[in-house]
Parts: C-alpha cells; structure tokens; sequence
C-alpha cells in the first residue's frame, strides 16, 4: 500500500451558524476519520473572531484564515459585490491575530453576473484582492483565492501583484487557464463537487498531481446540489472525497492517480507544502 500523508481540508467554513450547534462533534468525527487538519476560511470581518475561537478551541487542527471574500453578505436573502470599505473592520483584526494565522481568506474574484454587473463592480474586487495579496506578501501567508466566473482574471491580477503562494479553490475555470496558475506555481483544491462536475474531472485529469489539494468547501459544493449544513463538512470529505466508491469514476479517477490500493487516498499535497512553496 502507498504510503499514506496527511489529510487536509484545505478549505471550509466551520465557522458557519449551521455547524455551531455540535461543533465539537464536528471535529471529533474528522479525528476519528484520520484526518489532521482544517483550514478554516471566513468571508467577511463579523467571522473573524469566530474563526479565530475555534482555532483556539481546536489547536493545531483548526487552522485559521481571515479574508474578505468577493461577494458579501448582506442578509440572508442579499448580497453584494465587495467594495474597499468593506475592508476597514477587517484590516485591524487581520493584524491583531496576524500571528495565528496560516493563511489569508477567502480572497479573490466573483464575476457571476448577479454580484458583479458592471465595469465599477468588478474593478472594486480588483482593488479589494489587491489590498489583500499586498498584505499576504507582508505577512508572508499563503492566499486562499475565490475565482467563481473569473479564472482568468484572478490568475492574470495574482500574476501581475507577485503572488507565490497561492490556492485556488473550486477552480472553475477553462483548462488551459488552469495550467497557467501551475506555471506560476499554484495550487488548485478539489470539492467533493467532482462527483458531478465535469469540469472538475477534466481538471483533475490534467493537472500535475503535487499541485492538486483536497477540500470541502463546506457546507457548499457537496456531492448533490442542494446545501448540506445539516450534515459535517468532514464527513463529506472522508466519505465521499477520501473513500474509493467503486461507482464513481471521478474519485476513482483521483485515487488511481496516487496508485492506492484499497480505500486509502493518499494527498500528495497539503495545506503545508502550500505555505512552503
């Protein structure tokens, strides 16, 4: 059997109302699973000290990332594409919790046209990833980047503003943009999504494997549509994303790639190699 490393989630939102009521259950089942690690991201500063509180809670295997992510929320039924003074709550707890942080997130662009329409819109996420890849560089932290609609566009902006460090989650993207960010030394994360995604499947397909990382993206981008905060983001990710169902071919597609025998998947990359590169 290959020999296992260690299973990361490197992306999902434990912070989410939905997980509150038995978080510790939450992170229980994912020890239990042998998985090693969370990376926590947050999309806007109201979940800061949220994210933060259960890092502290669960140190060491809640890893935090504080970010202001392209779309924002304005109640459950609105949102909003960002704007630069979204980021004046959230630069002073970026600093004071700089040094518990692994990474800066969940940054980047949202082009999907009910959040950002106009010219004006989208040139406000622009400015807002910006300020925050200037800051990643700083404080020396890796970016876990948001790119919904917009791979190119985020690639080419984190090319021009020097970014080395850098995850992209759940690229949706064209293939041969992808292939850009691995020139440029990127990380893609792939969602339990895979299942039913064939963009994903290509994707997986081509991308060199010590540049793919796991996720869960959760409570979103599960194995079925429809949101799943009535059940664990981990528990998604050991059964459906770490498990070898022998009826899917995308995972399977996954775990040949790593020559696994069994029902081990063995990650090639993890959050750290990430933060490393």
């Amino acid at each position: 059997m290959a020999a296992a490393v260690r299973l990361v989630d490197c992306h999902c939102h434990l912070a989410a109302p939905c997980f509150q009521t038995d978080v510790a259950a939450v992170v229980r089942a994912a020890q239990q699973a042998a998985v090693s690690a969370l990376v926590v991201v947050s999309e806007q500063a109201g979940e800061f000290q949220d994210v933060v509180a259960l890092s502290e809670r669960f140190p060491g295997f809640v890893l935090p990332c504080l970010g202001v992510h392209p779309v924002q929320e304005v109640s459950p039924e609105e949102q909003r594409s960002v704007t630069l003074k979204d980021l004046d709550a959230a630069w002073p707890l970026i600093e004071l919790y700089k040094d518990k942080l692994v990474g800066i997130g969940e940054v980047g662009l949202d082009f999907t046209p009910r959040f950002a329409s106009t010219d004006e819109q989208k040139e406000g996420q622009r400015q807002v990833l910006i300020k925050q890849i200037e800051l990643a560089r700083r404080l020396d932290l890796p970016l876990n980047v948001h790119s919904r609609s917009a791979g190119r566009p985020t690639i080419n902006l984190l090319k021009e503003q020097g970014a080395t460090k850098v995850l992209l989650h759940a690229f949706d993207g064209k293939l041969s943009v992808a292939m850009e960010g691995v020139k440029a030394g990127y990380f893609f994360s792939i969602p339990p999504s895979i299942i039913r995604s064939e963009q994903k499947q290509k994707l997986v397909k081509l991308l060199p494997l010590e540049n793919i990382c796991l996720e869960t993206d959760s409570p979103a981008l599960g194995p079925e549509k429809q949101h799943l905060c009535g059940r664990g983001p981990v528990e998604i990710l050991v059964k459906i994303l770490l498990t070898k169902p022998a009826m899917n071919e995308g995972l399977n597609l996954l775990n040949s790639r790593t020559n696994c025998e069994g029902d081990e998947f063995v990650q090639i990359s993890t959050w750290e190699q990430v933060r490393r590169w």
